[in-house]
């Protein structure tokens, strides 16, 4: 099994049937979807708190969970490569789970904080966006954004298209190294071509994460 790290940079299927007995009578044509739809509507968790729980898994190492939190192509296609989209569990990690935006009446997105440790010893902050996409079983996670670098545009990762993602966190970890021997004063400064090529390419029309 292969882990998908980059920070945090990270970084569910429930049908339920209402069925009907003791009467043969049948209700009105449509009657009976409606009123599902209705009650799923209600019940439906808030994106937030899909947010949370899905960070909530990542800070106690759940990876099974993190991973029901997903979208089911986000599964699907993380699955066929054996990858989860998660550090490994954090004691010392915090997160906050910060403002909604509904894009639309199907997506969503979620600003969260997540605090860790850092290689320092000292407490250091990620800034996340977090896409979601609304399925039958609730909010679902589809991808992420993070910025890099202070004043350029962020890193979208798109779950639902690994192969994309792991070539996005190649670029970006071969550009914090760039970065890193420039200020060390070796050869190989910083490009300036800006976020990792192809870091604001939205490779599935469909998905939540966009530009």
């Amino acid at each position: 099994m292969q882990r998908w790290l980059g920070g945090l940079a990270v970084a569910a299927l429930a049908v339920i049937n209402l069925g009907c007995g003791g009467k043969s009578e049948k209700p009105a044509a449509g009657t009976h979807a409606a009123a599902t739809k209705e009650t799923a509507a209600q019940t439906v968790a808030p994106p937030d708190a899909t947010v949370t729980e899905f960070l909530s898994a990542v800070k106690r190492g759940d990876d099974e969970k993190s991973a029901q939190m997903l979208t089911q192509l986000a599964r699907q296609k993380t699955g066929e490569l054996d990858m989860v989209v998660a550090p490994p569990g954090s004691d010392t990690a915090t997160f906050k789970v910060g403002k909604v935006e509904l894009v639309a009446d199907e997506v969503a997105h979620v600003e969260c904080t997540w605090t860790d440790i850092g290689d320092d010893g000292k407490p250091r902050d990620e800034h996340i966006i977090w896409m979601l996409r609304r399925e039958p079983e609730g909010w679902r996670i589809a991808g992420m954004a993070t910025q890099l670098f202070a004043g350029e545009l962020p890193l979208l990762l798109d779950f639902e298209n690994p192969q994309d993602m792991l070539e996005k966190e190649r670029l970006a970890q071969e550009e914090i190294l760039r970065r890193q021997q420039a200020a060390n004063g070796q050869p190989g400064g910083p490009s300036t071509q800006g976020p990792p090529s192809g870091a604001l390419k939205q490779p599935n029309p469909q998905s939540p994460v966009r530009q």
